[in-house]
């Protein structure tokens, strides 16, 4: 992609989420990020033109990569020079040991000259002793293996060891992709659960004020027909009461006595009637107008008290 160019929708979007992922930090944008700011998609695709995978500038990477050379070329020698010094200082231990215990001469001890001449000998086979111990190892099945098989072993035994490292940094490598990976999609996953949660909050709100009304209403002709049915339970209640207390006879007895009441109240009104028509006519008079009052007062009382014997005697009834 030329530097003047804007990532497209399509293939740019890709590449730059290759290189979000793989040579700069990760960071967790989306292609809505991406396309709302494409200035921004810009500078990271002219930024992973100037640096590796590992975050480096190319410069500075190919130094890296040409010290990593020199120090491993330095391990290495030194790696030779100092198993060679422990090899040659367990011979001399070895070889001390010998001395004392055994019964030599002194001119056997100071034969330097045939130390040095199997020297060299002593050191190789050493060093062949060394490296079948490392190849039983690593393949414990080579330990019954002749000399010669083993030492065709030993032979591609470091070429083997290094396909293997190789092998585990590319699995490791592939491990850290897994899990820049995973966070992404974690992230991700995390982002959509958030928005589905809120949306079936936004749900669960919308439908109960719909259906709360309606609940209510439904609630409300409950408790009507529950009180109505109560209201009934209670009037027969009342009436089995009634009907268990007073029988057929006193009922009828009860009914000629409100009879007999209504009538007398009946009559007792009409004598009131005609009192408040006298008392109209004689308003005028003196004491006889009192005595005409005492009069009306005593038949309005008698009046009252039949109409509350009445009245009591239709509650009881009922």
């Amino acid at each position: 992609m030329a530097s003047g160019d804007f990532c497209s929708p399509g293939e740019g979007m890709e590449i730059l989420q290759q290189v979000c992922s793989k040579q700069l930090p990760p960071c967790n944008l989306s292609k809505e990020d991406l396309l709302q700011n494409p200035y921004f998609s810009k500078l990271l695709l002219n930024l992973s033109q100037h640096v590796d995978e590992s975050g480096l500038s190319l410069t500075l990477a190919k130094e890296q990569a040409q010290a990593w050379k020199e120090v491993r070329l330095h391990k290495t020698t030194w790696l030779r020079s100092e198993i060679l010094h422990r090899v040659i200082q367990e011979l001399l231990v070895d070889y001390y040991v010998k001395m004392q215990d055994t019964n030599v001469t002194s001119e056997d001890k100071k034969d330097f000259v045939w130390m040095r001449a199997r020297l060299q000998q002593e050191i190789e086979e050493q060093l062949k002793k060394k490296c079948f111990t490392l190849l039983c190892y690593y393949d414990p099945n080579s330990d019954a293996d002749s000399e010669t098989v083993k030492a065709a072993k030993v032979w591609k035994l470091a070429e083997v060891l290094v396909g293997e490292q190789q092998q585990c940094q590319d699995a490791k490598s592939q491990q850290k992709e897994q899990m820049l990976l995973l966070e992404k999609k974690s992230a991700t996953y995390s982002q959509v659960l958030l928005r589905c949660l809120t949306l079936l909050q936004r749900l669960l709100q919308e439908h109960r004020l719909k259906t709360q009304s309606e609940l209510d209403r439904i609630n409300a002709q409950y408790l009507e027909v529950k009180c109505s049915a109560m209201i009934l339970k209670l009037r027969m209640e009342e009436l089995k009461i009634l009907s268990d207390t007073y029988t057929v006879e006193k009922v009828e007895v009860h009914r000629l006595i409100r009879d007999r009441l209504e009538g007398a109240i009946h009559l007792q009104e009409q004598d009131m009637e005609k009192s408040r028509q006298v008392l109209n006519s004689y308003e005028v008079l003196g004491e006889e107008f009192d005595r005409l009052v005492k009069e009306y007062t005593v038949l309005k009382q008698a009046t009252e008290n039949k109409r509350w014997a009445l009245l009591e005697f239709n509650k009881a009834y009922r």
